[in-house]
């Protein structure tokens, strides 16, 4: 397969290209709206054309884009490579609301090509395995606990704290919490949440929120910009639980961890070092050529963005939000 690269963002410069080399597959060409800046990350990563603008890439020979532009231009060239023929994978968010995603999966759906969200995370075994532990052993889920934190530099220009291009805790790394959440407890049915703008950027650098399921069950989640860096989820269930630390994007060369706990003992489960970028890559070219629906397709994305809203729609109204 031979991938467009929509973007020379920094999430594609240093994760997903080099993904993409590491498989069978190829990077055929890139575009930005800086034709230096292109030039540069083609040559990096040894990329044979340099496309003058994002339009001139959906006509460079290429099968599927890779899409890491801003969060509200996502929805847009989607659409535009649906138009053109080719599977897309996009950087979560899908589209800046629930509204929005249902549209471009339609869309997508229309043009019968595969569409997935690139929620790297569900690809690592760890996460796989957790969700089967918490399925099999933990009896009924009644709480998560989900959390995405990491300390944001103050560099003018960034997209994430530009209202205009949808960007936010809660959008950026927020949605890893939701997700995890959504993972081990379906779809919340009320939602409540507070948000602090702490750079007067007009976008949340911080938001905590709190997710209602059937039966009673709860989740808390936080993202901001503004503390340490923290990644965890915890699994609380009527017969035991599990918990995983720097959850969404472990980096260690020792491998990650899953510890679980039931009928009095615990648990913990070594995962070996791997490329969770690879086996996202790798499990939407599987898609792309079996015809089957990604892991994270548009009606998952679809359905993450809902929760978003919520949480979003009950800090602007400062009340619980039924969903």
């Amino acid at each position: 397969m031979r991938f467009g690269i929509l973007s020379t963002a920094n999430i594609a410069d240093g994760s997903v290209v080099p993904a993409i080399r590491a498989t069978e597959h190829e990077v055929h060409a890139v575009a930005s709206r800086n034709q230096e800046r292109a030039a540069a990350f083609a040559d990096r990563h040894d990329v044979p054309v340099v496309c003058d603008g994002y339009e001139a890439l959906l006509d460079a020979d290429v099968d599927a884009v890779y899409i890491p532009l801003p969060n509200a231009l996502h929805a847009e060239w989607t659409c535009r490579a649906a138009d053109a023929g080719l599977d897309v994978l996009c950087e979560k968010p899908l589209a800046s609301d629930a509204d929005e995603a249902v549209e471009v999966v339609q869309h997508c759906r229309n043009a019968d090509v595969t569409l997935m969200e690139a929620f790297m995370y569900r690809y690592h075994p760890r996460t796989e395995r957790a969700i089967e532990v918490a399925d099999r052993h933990l009896g009924d889920v009644q709480h998560v606990h989900a959390a995405f934190n990491f300390p944001l530099p103050d560099r003018p220009g960034d997209v994430r704290l530009d209202p205009s291009l949808a960007g936010g805790a809660l959008m950026d790394v927020g949605c890893y919490a939701v997700s995890a959440a959504r993972q081990f407890q379906g779809e919340p049915l009320a939602a409540d949440a507070s948000v602090d703008d702490g750079r007067d950027s007009g976008v949340d650098t911080s938001i905590a929120g709190t997710l209602e399921f059937v039966d009673g069950a709860t989740a808390t989640v936080e993202a901001s910009f503004e503390t340490r860096t923290h990644q965890t989820y915890r699994v609380e269930g009527t017969d035991g639980w599990l918990e995983a630390r720097d959850a969404f994007n472990p980096t260690s060369d020792d491998g990650t961890v899953l510890r679980w706990g039931t009928d009095g003992r615990t648990v913990e489960e070594e995962f070996d070092p791997i490329d969770q970028y690879r086996l996202e890559v790798e499990h939407f070219a599987d898609c792309v050529e079996s015809g089957e629906q990604p892991r994270t397709d548009g009606e998952e994305a679809v359905a993450n963005m809902r929760a978003i809203d919520g949480l979003y729609e009950a800090a602007r109204t400062d009340s619980s939000v039924s969903l």
